[in-house]
């Protein structure tokens, strides 16, 4: 089996919140997002055999205890994906995934086989602005994701699970209703960075977070992950 390779780093403590993991970049992803960090790894190919991959994976538990899988899109490998999940697993590596969420069915497979402990779904905005921001028709995909990861943390079969909004100043409005949609999981609320943006500051984020009246993280470039508590 090949697999469309975007990169690796052995050792990260910034992919999973609180866990030392090595993470796996897979190649190619359908959306378009203007903001994406990692716009490098959006098309082409490097077809890397899928056991030079595990044995990167497998050269970094001396460190790592966990591996997530990012891109890219991840779930566009759907395949190879579950593959190199299967083999992290048979490790006794605990498995993560950064996701947008547009290929359902490769989540909900994942979440059936037990191969995924955390996922991380990009909430990218309101759902009526979703598909013109992605340049693709992808609400109903990305909610029927949001769907399959709730049921999976309602009945314990996904450990963790994090919605993440990454904010751009002047989207404040769109926190309400994606609140609304995620009540009762973590939220992640990260400073939107793009050329011709001025990020909004941790204290413009806290104040965008505060009418929702829960508990939220706040992620910046200056001062890292920290969480929002309006109560306190």
């Amino acid at each position: 089996m090949y697999v469309n390779f975007g990169g690796f780093v052995p050792i990260s403590t910034v992919d999973w919140r609180g866990r030392a993991a090595c993470t796996v970049f897979l190649r190619g992803c359908p959306a378009r997002c203007f903001y994406c960090h990692n716009i490098a790894i959006q098309d082409g190919e490097d077809l890397r055999d899928a056991d030079e991959i595990i044995a990167m994976i497998r050269e970094s538990r001396t460190v790592a205890g966990a591996v997530v899988f990012s891109g890219g899109e991840p779930t566009l490998q759907g395949q190879a994906l579950a593959h190199l999940a299967a083999a992290a697993r048979n490790m006794g590596l605990s498995v993560g995934l950064h996701t947008n969420g547009i290929f359902p069915r490769v989540i909900e497979d994942l979440l059936a086989k037990h191969l995924v402990d955390m996922i991380a779904l990009d909430i990218k905005t309101t759902w009526e602005r979703y598909d013109d921001l992605l340049e693709l028709t992808a609400a109903d995909a990305v909610k029927q994701s949001l769907a399959a990861c709730k049921r999976a943390k309602a009945d314990g079969s996904l450990e963790t699970f994090q919605a993440v909004v990454t904010l751009f100043r002047g989207r404040e409005e769109d926190l309400p209703a994606i609140a609304q949609d995620t009540r009762g999981l973590d939220l992640v609320i990260q400073q939107g960075v793009a050329a011709g943006f001025v990020p909004l500051t941790r204290q413009e984020l806290e104040a965008a977070a505060a009418p929702l009246g829960r508990r939220v993280r706040i992620r910046t470039r200056e001062d890292g992950e920290v969480v929002y508590d309006p109560e306190q």
